[in-house]
Formats: structure tokens, sequence, C-alpha cells
């Protein structure tokens, strides 16, 4: 009689098509028959901002759906899902739901200094929840595997600007890259940004539709805030600051946030200028 499989629960978001944690399952599966189910988290929406969630959510799925081509190309019975929760939220509830429940647990994360699970002390938080089942940390640095690098980009007004657009689609064009939109508002006890949103969700709509992948969020109205934010809760390797040109136009370059982030973020800041649109111009 065959030994029965074991199931083996992986939580991955970013990195769930890194090489190291597809080699860390295929380890698992080389010790005896495994049943893989692979939970993608994707961080819910901050209350009273808008969050262009459906494109997050179909990059986490074209991610996952690449590592479980490769599971099931290498005999290993895999199957997966985006959630909307945290990491621990989401073995919490994989407990609930799973059937046959999860005999063991790989976490895959950032390497420590990129990692806003591991800031949130995730891991840890999901042995707690896993009780005594064995939790495996696995850490992916995709910047040494060639995976895309991810971009941040803070735009407002000059989000649709042409300039804008270009450096994106230059920096797409050297290297793999993931880019986030962020538009900082100036009312946070509004839910809605009308402007806001259809200027976010043209840019969003052209770059995805060259091929470049691009998700969009209506934020925090500080941008600098929304930066940081952005740096200590999720993996950014870079970042596009967005403005209209000079101090005299720009609010934003009078509080000098490009050089505060380049000074607080330790990461590689670029600095895009935008002309305003002529009154009477066609928006």
């Amino acid at each position: 009689m065959s030994a029965p499989s074991r199931h083996l629960l992986v939580v991955a978001n970013e990195t769930v098509a890194g090489r190291s944690l597809v080699e860390a399952i295929e380890r698992h599966a080389a010790e005896g028959p495994v049943r893989v189910t692979v939970v993608c988290p994707i961080t819910p929406p901050r209350e009273g901002y808008v969050v262009y969630e459906d494109t997050r959510r179909a990059a986490a799925r074209r991610r996952l759906d690449r590592t479980l081509d490769l599971l099931r190309e290498h005999g290993i019975a895999a199957d997966g899902f985006v959630v909307g929760s945290d990491p621990v939220d989401a073995v919490r509830d994989s407990f609930a739901q799973l059937e046959p429940p999860p005999d063991e647990i790989i976490v895959s994360t950032h390497p420590e200094e990129r990692s806003g699970w591991m800031r949130r002390n995730a891991v840890e938080r999901i042995r707690g929840v896993a009780g005594g089942i064995p939790v495996e940390h696995v850490v992916v640095d995709l910047k040494s595997e060639g995976g895309p690098a991810n971009v941040l980009v803070i735009a407002n007004e000059t989000v649709v600007g042409e300039p804008l657009l270009d450096k994106i689609r230059e920096r797409a064009a050297r290297s793999p890259a993931s880019f986030l939109i962020l538009s900082p508002q100036s009312d946070p006890s509004v839910s809605s940004h009308p402007d806001a949103e259809r200027r976010l969700r043209y840019a969003v709509g052209k770059l995805r539709s060259e091929g470049i992948d691009v998700h969009g969020e209506v934020d925090h109205p500080d941008p600098y805030t929304a930066a940081m934010h952005a740096v200590r809760g999720e993996h950014v390797d870079e970042i596009i600051v967005s403005t209209f040109p000079g101090e005299k136009l720009s609010s934003w370059l009078r509080g000098n946030l490009v050089e505060r982030l380049r000074k607080d973020s330790k990461l590689p800041v670029e600095h895009v200028e935008v002309a305003p649109e002529p009154v009477g111009a066609e928006a």
C-alpha cells in the first residue's frame, strides 16, 4: 500500500514564483507523496482609501499560476488561490476551510531587510497559529534570482503626464519590474476621489495595455507618509516621484519630498517633472 500524501500549505505572495521556494517544495515532494496548496495573501485596502485590488489580485494570480504550472510539470499535485487577507489570517482560514488540514507549512518571504511580513513578525505569529504543525521559513531573494524589481511611483495630478508614463515605460524596458502607483489625495475623510480615480484608472489601463505589470492606489494625503507606509509595509526596490516643475508650482518640492525620501527610504529615487496642462486644454 502506498504512503498517504502529506498536505503541504505554502504561504507566499511576491515570492511565490521564486526559485528558492519552488526548490523547497520539490525537496518536500522528494521525501514522499505530497499535495500542495499555495495561498497568496494580498494586503487589503486601508479604510478610507481606494485600492485597485483587481490589478493587485491579477498580478498575484499570474505569479501563482506560473508556480502551479511548474510544480505540476514536475508531477506534484498542486492547487492554490489568492486571498484578501494578511498571511496570519490566511493560515488561520486555511485550517478552518481546507480538508484535510495541512500537515506542514512553508512561509516564503523576502530577505528581512526588504520584507513587510518579517517586520510584522508574521512567521512567528504563523507558528503560533499552527500549534505543533511544522512551519518552515524560506527566504527568497528575487534580486539575486533575477526576479522583477518593485518600483513605487508617487504621483497625483501628473500621473497621466507623458514624461511620467515614458519614464515607467523606460524602466520596464530596462529590466523586469512591477509598478505600484500611489496618488495621495487632500481629504482623507472622503472615500471617493473621482478625478484622481479617473486619472489613475487611465494611467494603469494604458500601461497594462502595453504589457507592463502595474497597479494603483488612491492613498494618504501626505506623499511622504504614503511612500514610507509602502516602503515599510511592502517590498520596494526603487521610487519614482512625479511633480509639477519647480517649487512655485509644486508643494511637494517646497516640502523637499524627493530628498527626504532618498534619505529616509535609503532607496534609489528618481524625480520626473510634468508640466501642467494649459488652461482650457482637453483632459
